[in-house]
């Protein structure tokens, strides 16, 4: 049963930033300050990971709802730092499915192109 993921696409906002160190409690400077993060060799804030990958876990849910929640696996690499002002992109292509269980190859890439986070989502889809 080969099932389509819909894209999921949200831009990375300052604000966006800030309310998820707000939420999360993470608030290093790298994040959440601008001067602070100029002076350091990514020349400006980044966002937090986990922020961006969890437009895959959104896209994954939106598409599989509880299943995700009971059964969805992931396993990811961080790439390339996301800045504010950037559009990303979560996606995701089937790779494989046996035994009730789809694997997808999942990524987040930037309007640019640049993948920010690539990986494998895998989620029980029968049974």
């Amino acid at each position: 049963m080969s099932v389509e993921v819909r894209p999921v696409v949200r831009e990375i906002t300052q604000e966006r930033i800030d309310a998820y160190a707000d939420a999360s409690g993470d608030h290093n400077p790298i994040h959440v300050d601008p001067a602070f993060a100029r002076a350091t060799p990514f020349g400006g804030p980044i966002a937090h990971g986990m922020l961006v990958l969890a437009l895959i876990g959104e896209m994954m849910r939106g598409r599989f709802g509880d299943a995700w929640s009971r059964s969805g696996k992931l396993k990811v690499r961080f790439k390339a730092p996301t800045r504010p002002g950037d559009t990303v992109t979560a996606s995701a292509a089937l790779a494989k499915e046996a035994g009730g269980v789809a694997e997808y190859a999942v990524q987040c890439a930037t309007q640019s192109g640049e993948v920010v986070i690539d990986g494998r989502a895998s989620v029980t889809v029968a049974g």
